[in-house]
């Protein structure tokens, strides 16, 4: 990694993100960037509607960086606009975390709260990371189908009423789902073009981040610039105790030898429900029955903390 001189920087911001706090700290967020040493220019951008922070980004060539403020959703379009310029003219993505998982923010070592995110612009070094493709959209950290994307999806309603955020909120939608909503769904699933295998899952992740729902490792030894997707699945169908515990294991990571567990990498996958399943991409909803997903080695640069303070960020 090199270091990174921040020069223009088009900051884009979710005021939606964080049950609506993200419009409160945009301001500040702007003028933390704006007192770098390496920054030049900071503009801010409001998001107006779905889908309309990746039509900036998508716009944002000429800029040296843009920056992300929000959850992984934010930052999941920000990242696929810029995916639409050419490589040689793309500005490096800068992940601000201010959501409610920030699950991408975590794999590249950012710091969760903003002052600790601000004391660190100045040291961010420009990096190399893998990028994947579903369907044609690009996710930074995850996409999944079944039992985890229907609490994922459950989550939206439950912070609205609730306020809460990361791991409190997931297991407490995970709770509900696994005690309402049990279900089994029946799959082929192909890697690296070989022989499709018959599975009966719960769920199944496939990670280019080591976590999803605001910190749960589902594939512990995931790295994001390795090359490689890490997909874990829970093979069903499995009684509601035995389910449980394994949602319970998966927040630290220690899920991975239970019973129905598998776990496996590869650098392409064919997904073929046999009906149409909750799926989610970097905590969006992303519903469907088939699948193509693949990984692009170091497809987009990144700004991130030196290597050092990204392993002590990990939890």
């Amino acid at each position: 990694m090199s270091s990174h001189r921040l020069g223009r920087v088009l900051l884009i911001a979710n005021p939606a993100a964080n049950s609506g706090r993200v419009s409160k700290v945009a301001p500040r967020a702007r003028d933390a960037i704006r007192a770098a040493r390496s920054a030049s220019e900071v503009e801010l951008v409001y998001t107006g509607e779905p889908g309309h922070a990746k039509l900036i980004a998508a716009a944002s060539e000429g800029w040296d960086t843009v920056a992300a403020l929000g959850g992984d959703g934010v930052t999941h379009e920000v990242a696929n606009g810029l995916m639409k310029i050419p490589a040689e003219r793309r500005p490096v993505l800068m992940a601000v975390p201010f959501g409610s998982g920030n699950d991408f923010a975590r794999s590249i070592g950012m710091k969760a709260k903003l002052d600790d995110a601000f004391a660190l612009l100045d040291r961010l070094e420009a990096r190399a990371i893998d990028v994947g493709l579903c369907n044609d959209e690009v996710f930074l950290e995850t996409v999944s189908f079944g039992l985890d994307a229907a609490i994922a999806q459950d989550t939206v309603a439950l912070r609205r009423r609730t306020g809460m955020s990361g791991v409190p909120l997931y297991a407490a939608s995970g709770i509900d789902n696994l005690v309402n909503r049990l279900e089994k769904y029946e799959a082929s699933i192909s890697l690296n073009g070989e022989a499709a295998q018959r599975v009966g899952v719960h769920l199944l992740a496939v990670q280019n981040g080591r976590t999803y729902g605001g910190g749960f490792p589902v594939c512990p030894e995931a790295a994001i610039d390795d090359g490689l997707l890490d997909l874990c699945w829970v093979e069903g169908p499995q009684r509601l105790r035995a389910a449980a515990l394994t949602f319970l294991l998966a927040m630290k990571g220690t899920h991975v030898n239970r019973a129905g567990v598998r776990l496996s990498r590869a650098t392409a996958a064919s997904i073929a429900f046999d009906r149409e399943v909750p799926g989610q991409i970097d905590g969006e909803s992303f519903n469907g029955s088939s699948f193509e997903v693949a990984i692009l080695p170091r497809a987009l640069r990144v700004a991130a903390p030196p290597v050092a303070e990204q392993r002590a960020t990990r939890r």
